[in-house]
């Protein structure tokens, strides 16, 4: 079994290294952007997905492999008593969406997260980030869900498996963060920026 379980992940490793670049290379010019701009991240999803998006928030405004100055990012998982008031008086659908509204502008990028591409919270954020003039990243599964006609660059992972689809996300988010540091936080002598 977990033999089997590391084959799997080599294969899905595989097809997304074959399939998702064009689609990852759009996402980070995208993203490169909007920071280039001065304008903001904002990542959310739910459970696995709302623990990728803190962690890609936190590799921009802390670091990812570099000592640079921050990139603005936020994760909009992790305040529990917005997230319990919104659910409580507004209903669990509207938590991001209340947010994005917030905080939120145009020029700003969402990046959406959902293994399913239908989590009705994040398709929520998405609908209305769009309406505000955000640009829009989704992360899903092979099949995108309705997440796929609301972003303006989709990252499919290439499987039905929510632990495989996880383990692409992060790869993508790791390159992403990647991308994002070595073009806005390098000189190019090589040194970082203060």
């Amino acid at each position: 079994m977990l033999r089997e379980i590391f084959d799997e992940h080599a294969q899905v490793f595989e097809e997304a290294r074959e399939n998702l670049l064009p689609e990852l290379q759009k996402a980070a010019e995208l993203a490169e952007t909007c920071l280039a701009a001065g304008n903001k991240l904002l990542v959310f999803g739910n459970g696995g997905s709302a623990a990728d998006a803190q962690h890609f928030a936190a590799e921009l405004v802390g670091r990812f492999e570099q000592d640079r100055r921050p990139l603005p990012a936020i994760a909009l998982t992790v305040d529990t008593s917005l997230l319990t008031a919104v659910s409580n008086d507004h209903g669990f659908e509207q938590i991001f969406a209340r947010q994005v509204e917030a905080l939120g502008g145009p020029g700003d990028l969402l990046v959406a997260i959902s293994t399913s591409g239908s989590s009705a919270n994040v398709l929520r954020a998405a609908e209305l980030g769009r309406e505000m003039g955000c640009r829009l990243i989704g992360l899903t599964g092979e099949e995108g869900g309705p997440l796929a006609d609301r972003v303006d660059v989709l990252i499919a992972a290439p499987s039905r498996t929510v632990a495989r689809i996880q383990e692409i996300h992060e790869l993508c988010l790791h390159a992403l963060a990647a991308w994002l540091e070595r073009r806005l936080c390098s000189n190019p002598d090589g040194r970082q920026s203060e």
